[in-house]
């Protein structure tokens, strides 16, 4: 029996209404999203003889930093904070190299802590900022070898940067494989199953709102590209860079590389979550790489 026209037209503004309401939760979340992550750091640490500096970037910020200098032929490192954080993130990690005699580098990515910048882009920008603190680190630390430890954002922008960074050493943590898929994985988490059918609502926004192809943020499609040897780290019960995710990462990079599984953690700080194992693999990684 055919339904009454009067019921026809309910259920079309039914389905007209949540699509509208679908589309402007999406608007909000998208917003939220890229909104900057602006924090007054306030003064360095006085256990660390940090010099604070500021470089300049292609992103067309000025990123606020700190430089640890460290001893002759260890190496040094740059860190990478994950996103809506900033370099306060990285400082156990700055602690732990500067006790092994790495110099170090830890920054505010554009749009975080105290980088200015209009918006987070989800690693367009940030690759521009991994590219300008990693040349002035090399230039800071002339003559070292230089190592990456990137968290989430930090790692998919070290991949992202162009042309590739030149490391010596490179160590990614929770780094997600593609754009679609990290906003899939945060939609399921909020809405559960349905939640990876309004993907397109957001990542059609990049575009028009950011100003490029949100194709372009596929970490595990470039990982390729970085020619050092790579330590992988990935958590086995992470919704938000799946542990399927680190194994693509890991199929599609090139040898020498290494991933380490961390039994029950989620998308979490490695370094506090499971800092023993941590520092003793991470730090081997580093000391067989950037000892001279």
């Amino acid at each position: 029996m055919p339904f009454p026209r009067r019921r026809l037209r309910w259920v079309g503004s039914a389905v007209l209404l949540v699509a509208a309401l679908g589309f402007g939760a999406c608007w909000i979340a998208g917003t939220e999203s890229a909104s900057p992550a602006p924090k007054r750091i306030g003064a360095p640490p006085a256990d660390l003889p940090l010099e604070a500096i500021t470089i300049p970037s292609g992103s067309g910020s000025r990123l606020a930093a700190w430089f640890i200098p460290g001893e002759p032929h260890q190496g040094a490192v740059l860190l990478l904070h994950g996103i809506r954080a900033n370099r306060l993130e990285m400082l156990g990690r700055a602690r732990f190299f500067h006790g092994l005699g790495l110099a170090v580098l830890l920054f505010d990515f554009q749009a975080h802590g105290e980088s200015p910048g209009d918006y987070i882009s989800f690693g367009w920008l940030e690759a521009k900022d991994a590219r300008a603190a990693f040349d002035f680190l090399r230039r800071k630390a002339a003559g070292e070898k230089v190592g990456v430890d990137g968290l989430s954002l930090g790692g998919a922008s070290a991949v992202l940067a162009d042309p590739p960074l030149e490391a010596d050493a490179m160590v990614l943590e929770a780094v997600f494989g593609s754009f679609d898929m990290a906003v899939g994985n945060r939609m399921a988490v909020r809405f559960g199953p349905i939640g990876r059918y309004l993907v397109p609502l957001l990542t059609w926004q990049v575009r028009p709102r950011l100003g490029f192809d949100p194709a372009v943020l596929a970490p595990a499609a470039r990982i390729d590209r970085v020619h050092a040897p790579l330590l992988l780290i990935a958590g086995d019960a992470d919704q938000l860079a799946s542990l399927d995710e680190a194994r693509l990462l890991y199929a599609n990079a090139t040898a020498p590389k290494e991933l380490w599984i961390v039994p029950g953690a989620h998308h979490q700080d490695f370094h506090r979550s499971a800092r023993e194992e941590f520092e003793r693999r991470v730090g081997e990684f580093f000391k067989a790489r950037l000892r001279q």
